[in-house]
């Protein structure tokens, strides 16, 4: 991108998905009298004064909006002429969102506050939280599904996953999909008048149905287990054996999913599995873990990104 760029063509179609600004305060923000057409936006730019910090200029005409990029030849002056200009995106190719919560370091909340932009527009400029405004071209989130159990209500690993994209800042764009096993519909397709569940935590409470929590080791029931692997080995070290009737509800035992796929299983204690495009993390999963799982995705699956 170093080359010299001062010709008036749009170069959005040069640019390849998913590219953010690797900060946004060098995007600076003008607004113009001006058409944001190529050549006016170029010929504006050449030789005004930036700050050292600038890489980026965001215009504003009326309605329209446009994006450049830009170049100094003194990069130690505090300000300096223009000499490059490349411009990103046109009026007809660029979108302008106010997003209020969203935070435009982040380039997952970036494409997030995109999908909201009209379709057919290759940039979508983010006015988000404390007024700051980034961009990103040609947003194309690298789609991950995430399996987990409900209740609890949002699921944990989920919610993790969530909180964890809300904070990183060098990760991929990254869309969640949810892809959600819910207890009452496990129950609904095994009935029974008794169910152990792994602890009153899970908030599983199924009308018509006694329900016991095995962590509180209750007294020895005809019941239906509603639990992982790990449950089966409980049960056998409290009782003597294995539940009779049990309904296996580790994500992990699911039929894979076509795509990159994050979920947990309760046989793992520590470390992180990763294989066939497949991400497991404990049970009990911290956030750093999930950081992990979602960064293994990430590399595994290679989507094309670039910070700039």
């Amino acid at each position: 991108m170093a080359a010299d760029l001062t010709s008036a063509e749009p170069l959005t179609g040069a640019l390849g998905d998913n590219i953010v600004p690797g900060k946004y305060r060098g995007v600076a923000v003008s607004r113009l009298d001006i058409p944001l057409d190529a050549p006016s936006f170029t010929g504006h730019l050449l030789g005004k004064s930036a700050y050292r910090r600038t890489r980026f200029v965001v215009a504003r005409s009326g309605p329209d909006t446009a994006v450049a990029q830009v170049w100094r030849d003194d990069p130690d002056a505090l300000f300096a002429p223009i000499t490059r200009v490349r411009v990103i995106a046109e009026p007809g190719d660029c979108a302008y969102v106010h997003s209020p919560e969203t935070d435009t370091a982040i380039p997952s909340a970036l494409a997030q506050a995109a999908a909201a932009a009209p379709t057919g527009r290759s940039a979508v400029v983010v006015q988000g939280r404390y007024e700051h405004v980034s961009f990103i071209v040609n947003p194309r989130p690298l789609r991950i599904a995430v399996r987990e159990i409900t209740p609890p209500d949002p699921p944990k690993l989920l919610d993790q996953a969530r909180r964890v994209l809300a904070v990183i800042e060098d990760l991929p764009p990254i869309e969640l999909v949810p892809d959600i096993v819910r207890l009452a519909d496990l129950a609904a397709a095994h009935p029974s008048d008794c169910y152990l569940v792994p602890c009153r935590g899970s908030g599983f409470s199924p009308p018509d149905a006694e329900v016991y929590y095995l962590d509180e080791h209750p007294p020895e029931h005809r019941w239906t287990l509603i639990g992982p692997e790990r449950s089966q080995q409980i049960h056998e070290s409290f009782y003597g054996d294995r539940a009779d009737d049990a309904i296996d509800i580790c994500p992990c035992q699911r039929p894979p999913v076509d795509g990159p796929l994050l979920t947990k299983c309760s046989q793992l204690e520590h470390e992180i599995r990763a294989d066939d495009g497949q991400v497991t993390v404990p049970w009990g999963a911290s956030l750093s873990q999930v950081e992990q799982a979602l960064r293994a995705l990430a590399r595994a699956w290679e989507p094309s990104w670039e910070r700039v």
